[in-house]
């Protein structure tokens, strides 16, 4: 299979280049370059100002009879942006520049003339020299007397100065002295004022702590009502106060239940007691128990044959007799009464 893209080509046997005709170009033929302006330049016809760097589509030619050192000049035709007139400069290989030839003025080139005026001079006073031996005595002579006339100028200057200025050595060490002790002056407040802040930040920092674990102590110590207190205990508090009370007088206070606490008790002093109307007990007429006509018909008896004996049961069975549980005697006996009177019932 042969290859897509040939490099090669056939030539035959009986090839002869000399055969082949040649071009005949002529010498100032002109070909269409790219090129970017060489320097700012002004266009002469409506003063459109062209700055180095901008683009343009040239047309190039060879400058005949016109070279430098065997080097071709080339010549460039450009257009002005504003107006369409033409404008042309060509290559200075002696300077190694462009040179503007027709159509517009090159700007910022007073050094350049300056450069070049100082460059003829000189190239002048050579051509002079050279022909002229006593031209070129009085050119040394000229030479001289300028440069004993510019070191006289020199030292005229000096010693003007030196008249003129009095420096004092002490005053300038002593303004010296001066602003080193304020500098060190100045360094001093700052190292104190800094370490001023640095202890007023730290005695507020131990006061913040002071203060907040102060107020920690005093949380810790006072009771958390949040999670004791809830919505019915309101119905309790009568109770509650009367619980303290006994306590305070030296009686063991009873402990309230769970459900006691929970649910209340409706008292006869509470808060919601006056909403509450009690039914009033129907009137019983309470038998006598055995046990109390037993004590009854004793006591009767003693009574009889020692007075004094009976005396002191009697007093002894009007006081209350306190059991293991903290209820007394009477409160037993009633509680029996009542019970007998139920029975009756």
């Amino acid at each position: 299979m042969s290859e897509r893209k040939v490099l090669n080509k056939y030539y035959p046997p009986d090839f002869d280049p000399s055969k082949i005709p040649k071009l005949k170009l002529p010498k100032d033929r002109q070909y269409v370059v790219r090129l970017m302006a060489p320097f700012n330049m002004r266009c002469k016809t409506c003063g459109e100002y062209i700055y180095k760097g901008k683009k343009f589509n040239a047309r190039k030619e060879t400058v005949q009879n016109e070279l430098y050192m065997g080097l071709p000049i080339f010549r460039f035709y450009i257009k002005c942006t504003r107006c369409l007139a033409e404008i042309t400069f060509k290559t200075d290989p002696e300077n190694t520049d462009y040179a503007m030839e027709h159509g517009a003025t090159r700007n910022f080139q007073a050094e350049k003339l300056i450069e070049e005026e100082e460059k003829r001079i000189t190239q002048e006073r050579e051509e002079e020299e050279l022909n002229n031996p006593m031209k070129v005595l009085e050119n040394r002579t000229k030479d001289s007397k300028m440069e004993m006339e510019v070191l006289e100028n020199l030292q005229e200057l000096k010693e003007l100065n030196q008249r003129q200025a009095q420096v004092d050595f002490e005053g300038m060490i002593d303004r010296y002295r001066e602003l080193e002790r304020q500098e060190k002056e100045r360094e001093k407040e700052e190292d104190e004022r800094e370490t001023k802040e640095m202890l007023d930040r730290a005695l507020v920092k131990r006061l913040r702590d002071s203060d907040s674990g102060s107020e920690k102590e005093e949380e810790s110590l006072q009771p958390n009502k949040s999670s004791t207190d809830k919505p019915t205990d309101i119905l309790t508090t009568d109770r509650s106060t009367e619980a303290q009370g006994t306590s305070s007088g030296g009686v063991k206070r009873a402990k309230v239940e769970s459900w006691e606490r929970s649910v209340g008790t409706l008292g006869g002093r509470g808060a919601l007691g006056s909403l509450v109307v009690r039914k009033k007990p129907a009137a019983t007429i309470n038998k006598p128990s055995p046990v109390t006509a037993a004590a009854a018909a004793a006591a009767t008896a003693t009574s009889q044959t020692d007075p004094k004996a009976s005396t002191a049961d009697s007093e002894t069975a009007s006081k209350p007799v306190t059991t293991q549980n903290g209820s007394s005697s009477l409160s037993l006996l009633g509680a029996y009464s009542d019970s007998d009177s139920n029975d009756s019932e």
